[in-house]
């Protein structure tokens, strides 16, 4: 287990946007923090109502959107245009090109989101987008498989060996992942407090997870988390 504690992740403030990166990101670079496994960002936005990204290209990319607080309106070049809020998981999959514009669209409320990059097994695919509901997902051993490269269970569909929970943990709830022989994981807590396998983390820390076969997730105190499980 190695911890990416909050306040050692790269810092971007723009007036409009304050952003923290886990990984190397935009103005940002770290060789020591490049990504972990196909893990490549790990943005923590935090976007000034009415502030955003205006429209802009992407290419060859797996992303992911999680929105903490607030709401995320997004618009892109597929013709989707649609408002992600907290209990979605949004989905967009760059492939050989998109365009697509992300902003707050509200005049006094700030918005809050977790963006996620993961590096595709093909380069070269058709482009595409879904959306999905948290909690229309079930619940395993106190995780939902919101994403997944297969798709089962109702997650969104990515085009990469990645399972990706999420969690809810308060007080007494618990939960469990096996992670089998070979395989990745990271912890992300976006908010609150938790513990894993003994260890305390808290709003912002990320942990990079190698040769560990079991997580196991307590004493949640307010904790909103996301768990990867990945291939190397």
């Amino acid at each position: 287990m190695t911890i990416r504690k909050a306040d050692a992740r790269g810092h971007a403030n723009f007036g409009w946007l304050n952003a923290r990166h886990t990984f190397s990101f935009g103005e940002y670079h770290d060789p020591a923090h490049m990504g972990f496994g196909p893990l490549r960002v790990i943005n923590d936005d935090r976007i000034a109502p009415g502030g955003g990204f205006p429209t802009h290209p992407h290419a060859d990319m797996e992303i992911l959107t999680y929105v903490i607080d607030g709401a995320l309106a997004h618009k892109d070049s597929l013709g989707n245009g649609s408002t992600i809020r907290p209990g979605e998981i949004q989905y967009m999959r760059a492939g050989t090109g998109i365009r697509h514009s992300e902003f707050n669209p509200s005049e006094s409320e700030p918005l809050r989101l977790l963006q996620i990059w993961i590096l595709p097994a093909q380069r070269g695919t058709a482009p595409g987008y879904g959306q999905q509901r948290i909690d229309a997902l079930p619940v395993n051993n106190g995780l939902r498989l919101i994403a997944s490269g297969d798709g089962r269970d109702g997650s969104v569909h990515i085009g990469r060996d990645v399972d990706l929970y999420a969690a809810t943990l308060d007080g007494a709830d618990q939960a469990d992942l096996a992670l089998a022989p070979g395989r990745l994981g990271w912890v992300q807590v976006a908010r609150g407090s938790v513990m894993l396998n003994g260890v305390a983390l808290a709003e912002g820390d990320g942990v990079a997870l190698s040769d560990e076969t079991q997580l196991r997730l307590t004493g949640g105190d307010g904790a909103e988390l996301l768990v990867f499980d990945m291939a190397a």
